[in-house]
């Protein structure tokens, strides 16, 4: 009943914030001067912003706290994650991260994948995908992830998430048919 209750908390704060209206991301555009949009554009790109912060090429710090497993077993260990990213100006993002997976074991998942910004109205709302490397799973326990050769197997984790500001978010790893995530982050910029 505690796990329920720190996910309903989570998606209910996540939802209040959508429902007071997010604050504007991107680039300002001012006041239209009836020219053309082209003439209008500065001769140098303009640096788009996220949340007031110039976004770009830039370091995230990442913890996870908590996981939620889906079935609960009494094999499960409480699981902790801490990685760093660096995400490019287009998304792109690389990273790192340990942890201790579901049954005790230290682990890593390095990873390459895509940030997606603006897919809604509710501009600090985005998604991450990313695939990769996963190590850690030895016997007795090497059966619970798929395709597992002597520890490494293929990995991928999709993300939803919210900006709160121009450095720190939160966000949801869902962990295939696993368990879920929950994860905070730090931007460095």
């Amino acid at each position: 009943m505690k796990n329920l209750t720190a996910v309903l908390a989570f998606a209910c704060f996540t939802l209040q914030c959508a429902a007071q209206g997010a604050p504007t991301i991107g680039p300002e555009t001012g006041a239209s001067t009836g020219a053309s949009t082209a003439a209008a554009m500065p001769s140098a790109p303009a640096e788009s912003t996220v949340l007031g912060a110039p976004t770009g090429s830039h370091w995230r710090f990442v913890v996870s706290p908590y996981t939620l497993h889906y079935g609960p077993s009494p094999e499960h260990r409480s699981v902790y994650m801490i990685g760093l990213e660096k995400q490019r100006d287009d998304g792109f993002v690389v990273g790192g991260s340990f942890f201790r997976n579901s049954f005790g074991q230290p682990s890593a998942y390095a990873y390459g994948g895509m940030r997606y910004n603006n897919l809604t109205p509710y501009e600090p709302l985005f998604v991450q995908v990313t695939g990769g490397l996963l190590y850690g799973y030895k016997p007795p326990f090497d059966k619970k992830v798929p395709l597992n050769y002597k520890g490494f197997s293929p990995g991928a984790v999709l993300s939803v998430g919210w900006m709160y500001s121009p450095m720190y978010s939160a966000q949801l790893n869902f962990l295939g048919n696993s368990a879920l995530m929950f994860q905070l982050s730090a931007d460095f910029r």
